[in-house]
């Protein structure tokens, strides 16, 4: 009984198969009509990449056809489905543009949007396609404002959003990592001003401060003359790292670095008592 079952089986699919490429080969008239069926029911079963093979052969020929629409709609999608979001983004901002008052004009410009999402690479990348993938989806967002689509679009956007920060965070921490400090202040003050409410301020502000206190401490005394004196490099460099212990402790007054900033602050105040004998 199981034998005749698995038979059964594979006729049944030897002989879908066979219909199928049976359609995949055919020519003339008559074929794009049934191309266009069969890869419908392909497509609604599932089965994108059949679809979307037979979609592409009779695109060509339902150009300024009322059902170029549809086709258009499905031939799109089925890229999406299969994952090849490059064409996929491409093929839906097509849609959108060509069919403006359809009403799956505003899913398609979604899908367009989301299809660069989905190619935007790990924080650690470069991060060019993020950047990108924010750009359509706030345009989606601005031209399809009442879109059920928006709440996720603007979900995928803070998502976005986020790796770039994070980006950003982790090469001026590396900088720290290194130590190069002057190069990881600079680039946390860029982040700090580059990213006011972002998740990761506290560890900025103290990283910030970790690699000023650092390149302070571990300076060798300089004296310049200006006009109106002598300038203490290494005094410079310790009062800048007071003001960013000041900066931190006043934006986070109970933090889990509070500890390693009271021992920093400590440090650049007895530090800065020699100027005061030396003044």
């Amino acid at each position: 009984m199981n034998k005749f079952f698995y038979i059964l089986v594979f006729l049944t699919v030897f002989s879908s198969c066979s219909e199928y490429q049976k359609v995949l080969k055919a020519d003339g008239e008559g074929a794009i009509a049934t191309k266009f069926k069969m890869g419908e029911e392909l497509y609604n079963e599932g089965k994108f990449g059949k679809a979307n093979k037979l979609f592409a052969q009779i695109v060509p020929s339902y150009r300024g056809k009322p059902q170029a629409e549809k086709l258009m709609y499905l031939y799109s999608n089925s890229f999406y489905q299969m994952g090849d979001y490059y064409v996929a983004g491409y093929q839906f901002e097509r849609f959108a543009s060509s069919y403006p008052k359809s009403e799956k004009a505003g899913e398609a410009a979604f899908l367009s949007a989301k299809s660069a999402y989905m190619l935007s690479p790990v924080f650690s990348k470069d991060q060019t396609e993020t950047k990108e993938a924010i750009e359509k989806l706030q345009e989606f967002i601005n031209v399809y404002p009442e879109s059920s689509h928006v709440s996720e679009a603007s979900a995928l956007v803070q998502e976005l959003d986020f790796k770039l920060e994070k980006k950003a965070f982790e090469i001026a921490k590396q900088f720290n990592h290194i130590s190069d400090f002057p190069a990881s202040v600079r680039s946390f003050d860029n982040f700090i001003f580059d990213f006011p409410g972002s998740k990761l301020r506290e560890d900025a502000l103290y990283y910030r401060l970790d690699s000023a206190y650092k390149l302070a401490v571990n300076s060798i005394e300089v004296k310049r003359t200006l006009q109106t004196g002598l300038v203490y490099l290494k005094k410079q460099r310790l009062e800048s790292a007071k003001e960013y212990s000041e900066a931190f402790i006043k934006s986070f007054t109970d933090s889990k670095y509070t500890e390693d900033v009271n021992k920093m602050i400590i440090e650049i105040n007895e530090e800065l008592k020699n100027y005061s004998t030396k003044s």
